[in-house]
């Protein structure tokens, strides 16, 4: 791909994503939806987020991890666990995190 064809596309993409995201945003007045469809998008962020973070957890080298014993499945479980307890997000990431990388670094798994 040559850099004209590079900034072309990028240029599209972002005049694709400004269109789509400011069509909502635009309207002078809120848009009439239907309470299921604004309690359904109250759960998106988390959607995404879930999108995102699972195959980095369950996955490695674009195939589910074999065993149990991974560094990021005990991170995770304990992020869970911390998060399921407590509901607060930062200790969340600091107890994933403080599980994850001793085992990642020090045990090598």
């Amino acid at each position: 791909m040559s850099s004209l064809e590079a900034f072309f596309t990028i240029l599209g993409l972002a005049l694709v994503t400004v269109l789509t995201r400011g069509f909502l945003m635009l309207p002078a007045r809120e848009l009439p939806m239907p309470p299921w469809a604004r309690r359904a998008l109250k759960y998106a962020p988390l959607a995404a987020l879930v999108a995102i973070i699972a195959p980095e957890v369950l996955m490695k080298n674009g195939a589910l991890i074999a065993t149990p014993l991974d560094a990021r499945l005990i991170g995770a479980a304990a992020a869970v666990a911390w998060f399921f307890f407590r509901r607060g997000i930062l200790g969340t990431i600091v107890v994933g995190m403080a599980v994850f990388l001793p085992l990642r670094i020090g045990l090598g798994w």
